[in-house]
């Protein structure tokens, strides 16, 4: 039994450090798998679903503040998350007549298990969160429940008829510094 599909969240990502420099052809595919092979073809099956059940749907990808350039460190990641915003937009325009939406959520640095792991690892001390949440406007890191939040609404019809919008959600608005 097929079940319908109406909803695609791509929420999966992998940001091992790597630069311009150091990556290797491997580690650049790995990257690229995760962060942009996998979601363009969960979308294009999930896209495939809905023209099939001749149903609406929304995709929400979720993608990172560093698509814009990011931490030199980051390059493989970088140049896959700037690859979904195109998709995103890309899918948006190519499907919006049959009303399935594609949208991004550029996210920010967020506070997850995995990050504590990472700091540590780049060198910072066990409390680098209280250090780092004192040099940030809202005083925070963004939360998970919080990209959960924007992504169901987002899903939701609530939200129509928004579709291609990459909505950076980020303490530092992307062009502006002093």
């Amino acid at each position: 039994m097929n079940t319908p599909i109406d909803a695609l969240v791509n929420a999966a990502g992998l940001s091992t450090r790597g630069s311009i420099e150091n990556t290797s052809p491997e580690l650049f595919d790995e990257l690229i798998s995760v962060n942009l092979r996998a979601p363009f073809f969960t979308i294009q099956a999930a896209v495939l679903a809905m023209q099939k059940q001749n149903s609406a749907g929304s995709i929400v990808n979720i993608i990172s503040i560093s698509s814009y350039g990011g931490q030199s460190y980051l390059a493989p990641y970088v140049a896959a998350k700037a690859g979904l915003i195109a998709l995103t937009r890309n899918v948006a325009y190519s499907q919006r007549w049959r009303q399935i939406r594609c949208n991004a959520l550029n996210i920010g640095w967020t506070e997850t298990p995995n990050e504590h792991k990472v700091q540590l690892a780049m060198g910072k001390s066990e409390n680098w969160l209280e250090q780092v949440q004192q040099s940030l406007p809202a005083k925070s890191l963004l939360q998970p429940h919080q990209i959960a939040k924007a992504t169901t609404f987002l899903l939701s019809n609530d939200s129509a008829p928004i579709t291609g919008s990459i909505i950076d959600w980020d303490q530092q608005p992307v062009g502006c510094w002093d």
